[in-house]
Order: structure tokens, then C-alpha cells, then sequence
């Protein structure tokens, strides 16, 4: 059997306890303000960010780890592990796919895979779960990549943001920016497809996008069991209170609750809250 390492990058927005508790790596993405540059969730922490993004007239520019980056962890992973999984932000949402095909192509000693999430932030992190679980159960690498390609394109991803300004300055609001100008006092809900952000309704108020996120789950997930993730930009209230409801409403097989790290929060600013989710058959 095996002896299979979880390798993902800082997007995924995993709590701690998670990776530690599955024995995740996680590469950090880079994050670049005024001149300085920081390690996504070691350098900078999310409370920071969101202060400072309030208080800054510039915005942050973030970077793939490098080739280099994904090396060294592949290389010390190879000492104890014959194959490494690392899965990773759709290429058209990210460079870092690439630079980790890059760097897996250089490592002796153990087999590594990139594999595409399909998706991103918590719905990464729930493709990157899943991977870990079967890993630990001693599937082999064949049946553990189908899987991350089956679960990645059916993970569910919805959000609503306070302001659209930081996904259009990040170049990635897709044609969600047919809601900028007047919108922008909208909290719309947004979601995410084939790496592209688009709309899916456009509430006023946060209290009815919170019920709107709601009313998505119902709709979505019904009776089955599902496993989510609430997701939250400095917006822990909001978010304690969806997973409240969550619990109440479905039969949860997971359900946790994690703030974007300093990267995913610099391309949508405070405010954020949202839930991704997948159902077992």
C-alpha cells in the first residue's frame, strides 16, 4: 500500500486544527504591499489585512508560490511518502497549478500528482479533505485522483460581498461586473463557475443575503447529507450564525467555519460571507 502525502495551497482556507488533524501541507500563496512581501496566513494574519485594507489607499498584489517553493516540500515529502497528491486552484484562476506541475516534474523518489480542485477557497478545502480521508484509508492514488476530479466540478460555491471593488481590481469578477456602479451598495450573491465568478441574485441588505444563502442550501441540498463550510471575511457573527442554521436545517456529515486567509481576503475585501458545500449520493 502506498504511502500517500496531501499537499495544497493556502487558498483552500483550511483551519489549522483540520490540517493537522489529516496531516495536510500547505504551501502559502504570496501576498505583496507596499513593498513588503508576506506568506499567506504565517506572515500577515486576516484580522491585520482587513484593518488595513479599511485604512490603505493602495491594494495588496498576490503571487504563486514558486517552482522553487513547491520543490523543496515535494523533495521533503519524498523522504517519507511514495506518492505525493497536491491539488490546487483551477489554472485559469491561478498560477500555482502550474508551477506545481512545474516542480513535480523534477522530484526523484516519489510519484507526484497535481490535480485541478475545480474550485476554490472552502470548496478547495473540502476537495482537499476528502483526498486527505481516503489517503489515510489507504485508496490507491488512481481511485484518490478520480475522486478530487468527480468532487472539484460538483463542490458548490455561493458569497456575498460588501463591495465588488476588490474582485474587479483583482481581475477576476467575470461578468459580475455588470453590477458595478449603482450596485455597489448591493450585497449581491455570487458563485463560482469553471473559475469564473458570475451572479446569482442580488439582495440589498446582508440579512437578506444571509437568508438568500440559506434558501440556496435548501434548495440545493434538501434531505441528503451534506458536507459544508461557512466562509467568512472578518464577518465572524454572520458566519456563527449560518452555521447555526446549517446545523438546525441539514444532516451534516462535516461543517466548519473559516475566515479567508490574507490572500483570498485581498481580492474580496471585509464583509464576506458564504458556504460551500457537496451531498453523498
Amino acid at each position: 500500500m502506498a504511502r500517500i502525502a496531501i499537499v495544497t495551497d493556502s487558498a483552500a482556507n483550511l483551519p489549522e486544527e483540520l490540517v493537522k488533524e489529516h496531516n495536510i501541507t500547505v504551501v502559502p500563496v504570496y501576498l505583496f504591499w507596499n513593498g513588503v512581501t508576506y506568506r499567506d496566513g504565517i506572515d500577515l494574519s486576516s484580522s491585520e489585512l482587513y484593518r488595513r485594507l479599511r485604512e490603505s489607499t493602495t491594494l495588496p498584489k498576490t503571487s504563486a508560490p514558486s517552482v522553487g517553493d513547491f520543490l523543496k516540500v515535494y523533495l521533503a515529502l519524498a523522504q517519507k511518502a511514495e506518492v505525493i497528491i497536491s491539488i490546487h486552484l483551477p489554472p485559469n484562476l491561478s498560477a500555482i497549478y502550474e508551477a506545481a506541475r512545474a516542480a513535480a516534474q523534477m522530484v526523484e523518489g516519489a510519484k507526484v500528482y497535481v490535480a485541478n480542485a475545480h474550485t476554490a477557497a472552502a470548496g478547495q478545502g473540502l476537495v482537499v479533505l476528502e483526498a486527505a480521508r481516503l489517503a489515510k484509508q489507504g485508496v490507491e492514488p488512481e481511485r484518490i485522483l478520480k475522486r478530487v476530479d468527480e468532487l472539484g466540478l460538483k463542490v458548490q460555491l455561493y458569497a456575498f460581498l460588501s463591495t465588488l471593488k476588490y474582485l474587479y481590481f483583482g481581475g477576476r469578477i467575470g461578468l459580475a461586473s455588470a453590477l458595478l456602479g449603482s450596485a455597489l451598495q448591493m450585497c449581491p450573491v455570487l458563485y463560482l463557475r469553471d473559475g469564473i465568478v458570475d451572479v446569482w441574485s442580488k439582495p440589498r441588505t446582508r440579512s437578506k443575503a444571509l437568508q438568500e444563502l440559506l434558501r440556496i442550501a435548501e434548495q440545493k441540498i434538501g434531505n441528503r447529507r451534506a458536507h459544508l463550510a461557512v466562509m467568512h471575511g472578518d464577518s465572524l457573527e454572520d458566519a456563527l450564525y449560518l452555521k447555526e442554521e446549517l446545523e438546525k436545517r441539514f444532516d451534516c456529515a462535516e461543517l466548519f467555519v473559516t475566515e479567508f486567509t490574507p490572500v483570498m481576503g485581498a481580492h474580496t475585501g471585509p464583509g464576506l460571507v458564504g458556504i460551500a458545500f457537496w451531498c453523498e449520493e
